[in-house]
């Protein structure tokens, strides 16, 4: 079984930038995503970028240009580095698969799907103060 813990989630001000971490243990198989995605109280969950098991890379609108994912193979983490902070950036922060046995997913897919299957971790609070 997957296993995800996210940590790295703080306290920051408008402006700021933060690390978000995913240590990853079990077996993920090749045609899997990894990802990130966020929820706001009282909002739904918005998937921000996910990567492939080979590094392709795709992200939401919200976080283009500011949040970039990278993953670590030797180590089993998935990142997630945030710059230019915004108050609405405040949320819970999920890393996640996103996958199924059938054919694998198109990075589209995969994007639309992060937040709502597959395994996820227990989350990490970020808090953007104005």
């Amino acid at each position: 079984e997957v296993q995800l813990v996210e940590y790295g989630g703080d306290a920051v001000q408008a402006g700021g930038s933060l690390r978000l971490s995913c240590a990853v243990s079990g077996y993920v198989p090749s045609t899997y995503w990894l990802g990130w995605y966020r929820q706001a109280p009282g909002k739904k969950r918005e998937g921000l970028a996910v990567i492939s098991m080979s590094g392709i890379t795709n992200y939401a609108d919200v976080a283009k240009g500011r949040f970039t994912i990278s993953r670590d193979s030797a180590n089993n983490t998935l990142y997630l580095q945030m710059t230019a902070l915004r108050p609405d950036d405040t949320a819970m922060y999920f890393c996640a698969t996103a996958g199924s046995s059938g054919p694998p997913m198109t990075a589209s897919q995969a994007l639309s799907t992060v937040d709502n299957f597959g395994y996820r971790g227990q989350g990490t609070q970020v808090t953007v103060s104005s």
